[in-house]
């Protein structure tokens, strides 16, 4: 038996995550080509869903409507290849209304027999992570973040993009 929660629940998207093959490329792009902010960077060692060892620099660009784009970047490859791509670095983030949203759409999925990874704290949004039939890997997330964060986070990511293309190239020598 199938149990269903009001599909208003889900806001709207929160992020898209896709991988590209240089993260200063790709942030010139957005952010000179397409006039997105570039809101804010993580550089990681360890993927927090999972903690595997990967090195990667996550971007991610601010839409008008509040949500986001974002791409990975790995330390291990130059290149872009999704069939070798790790399938946490693409995958489809849906945004909920609050961290009680999204225990309860945790507590559906796996009441209905999903595998469900999470809740993740990633310091400004909480995440819970599983598989679709068709093995995409969705994401609910919650905004745990306040406004003078997000600013906060935009100030700092010149400087954190600059970090992550020296470890970069360092780890590629």
């Amino acid at each position: 038996m199938s149990t269903t929660v009001a599909t208003t629940e889900v806001l709207g998207l929160n992020h898209v995550a896709y991988r590209c093959r240089d993260a200063s490329e790709t942030a010139r792009f957005y952010e000179d080509v397409l006039g997105m902010r570039l809101a804010h960077v993580i550089v990681q060692d360890r993927v927090p869903s999972t903690q595997e060892y990967a090195p990667h620099c996550h971007l991610f660009f601010e839409m008008a409507d509040g949500s986001w784009v974002a791409f990975f970047d790995l330390a291990d490859e130059d290149a872009v290849v999704q069939q070798t791509s790790p399938d946490w670095a693409q995958h489809l983030a849906m945004e909920v209304g609050s961290v009680e949203v999204l225990m309860s759409k945790k507590a559906v999925l796996e009441a209905n027999g999903v595998e469900v990874l999470g809740p993740v704290d990633h310091g400004f949004i909480r995440s819970i992570y599983f598989y679709d039939p068709s093995g995409h890997r969705l994401e609910f997330a919650c905004r745990t973040h306040s406004s003078d964060d997000i600013e906060h986070f935009a100030a700092i990511a010149s400087t954190e993009l600059a970090a992550w293309a020296d470890k970069k190239a360092e780890h590629l020598r």
